[in-house]
């Protein structure tokens, strides 16, 4: 008999490491219940989470099997599950977070165990260590074959062990998307009707965000995140759509498929950078004067920066626990550039907030957004109201988050920060002048990125 040690990975089906266990004998799914890495979740992620595991359970039992659940140390739990059901080898996928990996090579000194690799469509360490843009990733990417999804496992294989630990559970303070594969499942299926097809047209569209939700885009993101739905089963259904269409749905399809790629550039980034969640990835000539400022991050935390589109960002997180992609770069660039403030504060904080949170995408974003990622732009600044003017011009998205603003014109909103101030105060006596001015914030930024870089 083999163990199965499930970690973010709460599904059955296309679940690379279950599938090789189930196929070399019967097979014991077990989850331990690590305190000190479930600490380092934010409340919400961690509530989704728990949800996740325990339709996991049900989908266990429904096939005749069960979830061993412990607490503890994985090495230790798994050696004590190992000796009392006689397993003959410990399988699992492997994570790529520096904490998780020290964890898989302490189970893998006390007795045999199969990683498989399951997070991502190809092995990073099968790629080279690094690439100078994310075009060439891509093309050797592309290059390398992608499996199949992988099987559920076979009923008669599983194991009932009739005995173990209850599930945690958490409360929050957001009402969370319905948890576990049947739900990620079903999210898909809305996309793949309603929205792949015309992806490209509309990822941007802040006001299609706001009417369609999904749709203009896919929001799997909390079940990638959490490993409710498997990544060769998003790919493989995404990949017969595009082989099955062809003109504007075709390109639409492709976008959707070439944005999964950016995933696997963070991924890649991890494996073979470890401290990309702690240090800048780029090597710099000089320090960068980061600021800050009393008041500043806060702000721009609860969203009353005084730059609309910034702030509709800051409160759907606060609302929902997600940030669409556009807005989500909009206020990573306005704090580490307008603002001068660290990235590792704006990356903690949305560990701590987001549903989707995502160590390899959520760190590897914002160093790219920081400038001290890869990039092919030295010094890469989002204006906040160019930003606007064209992804929210009617207003529709700051208006649904922010609703000091909702009865200001349109056009008014999206030129808010650049307004004489008395007009401001007549307009949304409630709404907060803006934090810094736009032409000498983005000035500055712009020389203390050059003097980082050598160039001043």
């Amino acid at each position: 008999m083999n163990l199965f040690w499930h970690r973010g990975d709460l599904r059955l089906r296309d679940n690379r490491g279950l599938a090789m266990a189930a196929s070399d004998g019967d097979v014991l799914p077990v989850f331990v219940v690590e305190d000190a890495l479930l600490r380092g979740l934010g409340d919400r992620q961690r509530a989704f989470f728990f949800a996740g595991l325990d339709a996991l359970r049900d989908e266990y039992r429904d096939r005749g099997g069960d979830l061993l659940v412990q607490r503890g140390d994985p090495a230790r739990s798994l050696a004590a599950v190992s000796e009392q059901f006689d397993a003959d080898t410990v399988y699992y996928n492997r994570c790529y977070q520096p904490a998780r990996r020290n964890r898989e090579r302490r189970v893998a000194r006390r007795f045999p165990t199969v990683a498989a690799t399951d997070t991502v469509l190809v092995d990073p360490g099968d790629l080279d260590p690094s690439y100078p843009s994310h075009s060439q990733f891509h093309d050797d990417w592309s290059a390398r074959p992608k499996p199949d999804p992988a099987p559920a496992p076979d009923p008669a294989r599983l194991v009932d062990p009739g005995e173990g630990q209850s599930l945690p559970s958490e409360e929050t303070d957001i009402d969370l998307p319905a948890a576990g594969y049947g739900a990620a499942r079903a999210r898909y299926d809305q996309f793949l009707a309603d929205g792949i097809e015309t992806y490209a047209d509309t990822r941007d569209d802040l006001s299609a965000a706001v009417d369609r939700p999904v749709g203009a885009v896919s929001r799997l993101s909390p079940y990638l995140a959490s490993g409710m739905i498997g990544i060769r089963e998003v790919w493989g259904d995404a990949t017969d759509r595009y082989e099955s269409v062809s003109g504007d749905a075709r390109r639409n399809v492709e976008k959707f498929r070439y944005e999964l790629t950016w995933r696997e550039a963070n991924y890649h980034l991890l494996f073979n950078d470890p401290g990309l969640l702690s240090k800048n990835h780029r090597e710099l000539a000089n320090p960068i004067a980061w600021r800050d400022v009393e008041g500043e991050f806060e702000r721009w935390q609860r969203g009353e920066t005084g730059y609309p589109l910034v702030d509709a960002g800051m409160r759907q997180l606060e609302r929902e626990g997600y940030i669409h992609n556009r807005p989500r770069q909009v206020v990573a660039s306005f704090l580490t550039k307008h603002l001068l403030v660290d990235w590792r504060k704006g990356a903690r904080h949305f560990e701590d907030r987001l549903v989707d949170h995502d160590a390899a995408v959520n760190y590897g974003n914002w160093q790219w957004i920081a400038s001290t990622g890869t990039d092919t732009v030295d010094v890469r600044i989002f204006d906040p109201v160019a930003q606007a003017s064209k992804y929210d011009p009617n207003a529709d998205y700051v208006q649904e988050y922010v609703p000091e603003l909702r009865e200001v014109p349109p056009e008014v909103v999206v030129e808010w920060p650049t307004l004489d101030a008395s007009e401001r105060r007549r307009l949304a006596p409630d709404y907060p002048d803006p934090l810094v001015d736009r032409d000498a914030a983005y000035d500055r930024a712009q020389r203390v990125f050059e003097t980082a870089l050598g160039k001043r």
